[in-house]
């Protein structure tokens, strides 16, 4: 358990470290994200409708509320394509003013906990197996793709997130798996 465990760690950091250099100084962590042009009327107009209510908002929206009926969804869903065909559309995730800082410690932290989980499990998981090291780098890999699709290609057939915004976080994702897997396979011998 003490080698799962240093594994996980060392994963981890391998992972953050990865994370960080790609958003920090690769052009990964940007890629497929814009700014709006003129946006000072967006977001007053955001604010006048949203005020201190943060959340995740899709529009055009049914115009039903939180607590339409199911049947109710459908009948909007049948006059749905007129509003989207007469509107723009997207996702909107809105967070009011002074709410957010940049480059939170806590956040900071949250991402570290994740990766070392991540890691910790992959770990975990590689510890059950007979393979030798690069079958073990190669376990962690597959692991990292598994996780980059998971919400990377739903968000992006669903939502209509960029297809390079897609393909770089899904970069960003599948080489901090083989990181991790790179130092964990490095630690975790295969099982007798």
């Amino acid at each position: 358990m003490k080698r799962i465990f240093l594994a996980g760690l060392l994963g981890g950091i391998a992972m953050f470290a990865w994370t960080s250099l790609a958003h920090l100084v690769l052009p990964l962590g940007k890629t497929g994200v814009q700014e709006i042009p003129n946006e000072a009327p967006v977001l007053a107009a955001m604010q006048a409708s949203l005020g201190q209510n943060s959340g995740l908002y899709f529009f055009p929206g049914l115009g039903l509320g939180p607590n339409a009926t199911p049947e109710q969804d459908r009948a909007a869903m049948k006059d749905y394509q007129k509003k989207l065909d007469a509107n723009p559309s997207g996702i909107l995730i809105y967070r009011p003013a002074a709410s957010v800082k940049a480059l939170d410690p806590r956040q900071l932290g949250i991402e570290f906990l994740t990766e070392f989980l991540e890691a910790l499990l992959a770990a975990f998981l590689l510890a059950q197996t007979r393979l030798g090291y690069l079958g073990r780098v190669g376990f962690v890999l597959v692991a990292g793709i598994l996780a980059a699709m998971t919400t990377n290609v739903p968000y992006w057939n669903w939502f209509g997130f960029p297809t390079n915004y897609t393909e770089a976080y899904m970069t960003i994702e599948i080489v901090g798996y083989l990181c991790a897997g790179l130092v964990a396979a490095a630690l975790i011998k295969p099982k007798a």
